[in-house]
Order: C-alpha cells, then sequence, then structure tokens
C-alpha cells in the first residue's frame, strides 16, 4: 500500500511515523513501513518580504492581498530550507500543470509591475514599512 500525508508545519514527521505504528501494532497487524519524506510544509511569519510583496500589490492595484495558504502544494517548500522568508504570489492559473497552460494575456502587465515594484522597495528604498 502507497500513501501521501499532507500535515501542517506545526507537525513533526516522526510523530506522524510514531502514531501510525501505534495504529498498525494495536491491531495486531504484521507489516513493513519505508518512509520517504519529500518535502516538510513551512510557514513564513509575517516580516519584510510578506509586506514589501503586499505594499507592491495595493500600489500597482489598488486591491489589499489576503494572505492564503490555500495554493497547495508549491515549490516554496523547497526554498524555505535555504530563506528564511518565502512567499508565493503569481497569476491565478486554471490550466496550471496542464499540457497548454496559459494566463490572460491581460495578467502579464500588471503581474510585471507588482514584480518591478516589489524589487524597488526591497533593492532601492531597503524596507517596506
Amino acid at each position: 500500500m502507497h500513501f501521501n500525508l499532507r500535515f501542517a508545519a506545526s507537525t513533526r514527521p516522526s510523530d506522524l511515523q510514531r502514531r501510525i505504528h501505534e495504529v498498525l501494532d494495536r491491531h495486531g497487524l504484521g507489516y513493513a513501513l519505508t518512509w520517504t519524506l519529500g518535502a516538510e510544509p513551512y510557514l513564513t511569519a509575517p516580516g519584510t518580504l510578506v509586506a514589501t510583496v503586499s505594499r507592491s500589490i495595493r500600489e500597482t492595484t489598488g486591491r489589499t492581498p489576503q494572505l492564503s495558504t490555500t495554493g497547495g502544494t508549491s515549490d516554496g517548500r523547497f526554498l524555505s530550507r535555504i530563506c528564511s522568508q518565502v512567499v508565493e504570489f503569481g497569476p491565478l492559473n486554471a490550466s496550471i500543470h496542464q499540457v497548454d497552460e496559459s494566463i490572460p494575456l491581460q495578467d502579464l502587465e500588471p503581474l510585471k509591475n507588482i514584480y518591478r515594484r516589489t524589487l524597488e522597495l526591497l533593492l532601492v528604498d531597503g524596507a517596506a514599512e
């Protein structure tokens, strides 16, 4: 049997493994488990990067962003191992990971402007207040 566990940053993989072993042992099952940890979840605390990206979105679009973790599994889980702050931001994408993945052309200009403003704030101003 193969299964895939998704878990929060507050949960340790060793705790999940221990709990699964306890359940199997309680039922007297003979088993052998092989564990593979593909990546661990992460959570970026509010800080300079979150504030800067949020400010860039507000200044560029006039809209206040809503922080969310509903985006699913991402490459941020790998970057979080080497970066203290990770923010994932990009276009809405109904065709993500499909053969003809695409976004509406009109979404590119505001996106480019938000990225540019983020870099300006981080590199030129040096702060995100």
